[in-house]
C-alpha cells in the first residue's frame, strides 16, 4: 500500500491538528478546574448572619417571637466573640514578637536588615487589605 505524497501530507496535518485541538481543550479544562477550586472573596459578616437568619427561619419554621429571640442569642454572642477577641489580642502579639525576636537572634546583621523589610512588608499588605496589622 504506497501512499502519495499529499495522503502522506494530509495524515500528518490531520495528526497535527488533533494534538492542537486536544491541546487546546486539555489547557481549557484544566484552566477551569483550577478557577473553580479557587476559594471565593469572605463573605460580609452581616450578609453571612443574614443568610444564616433566614436559614434557620426557613427550614425551622421560626415564629415571630422565635426569631427575634434567635437574633438576641445571635447579638449576645457576637458581643462574647468580640471580647474574647480583644482579650486574647495581646497574647497572640507577644508570641509574634517572641517569634520575631527569636528569628532575628539566629540571623545575620544583613539577614536581619532584610527581616524587617519583610515584617514591614507584611504590615503594609496586611494595612493594605484591611485586616489591621497582627504584629
Amino acid at each position: 500500500m504506497n501512499f502519495s505524497r499529499a495522503a502522506i501530507a494530509a495524515y500528518v496535518g490531520l495528526i497535527f491538528a488533533s494534538g492542537a485541538v486536544l491541546g487546546a481543550f486539555g489547557t481549557r479544562l484544566y484552566t477551569a478546574s483550577r478557577e473553580a477550586s479557587k476559594p471565593g472573596p469572605r463573605p460580609n459578616p452581616e450578609e453571612f448572619r443574614k443568610k444564616l437568619l433566614d436559614t434557620f427561619r426557613d427550614r425551622l419554621h421560626l415564629t415571630d417571637d422565635q426569631f427575634a429571640k434567635l437574633n438576641i442569642i445571635m447579638d449576645e454572642t457576637r458581643s462574647r466573640v468580640e471580647e474574647t477577641r480583644h482579650q486574647m489580642k495581646p497574647a497572640y502579639q507577644k508570641i509574634h514578637e517572641e517569634q520575631d525576636q527569636k528569628i532575628r537572634e539566629m540571623l545575620t546583621a544583613d539577614q536581619q536588615v532584610e527581616f524587617d523589610k519583610i515584617l514591614k512588608e507584611r504590615q503594609e499588605h496586611q494595612k493594605q487589605n484591611g485586616r489591621g496589622v497582627s504584629r
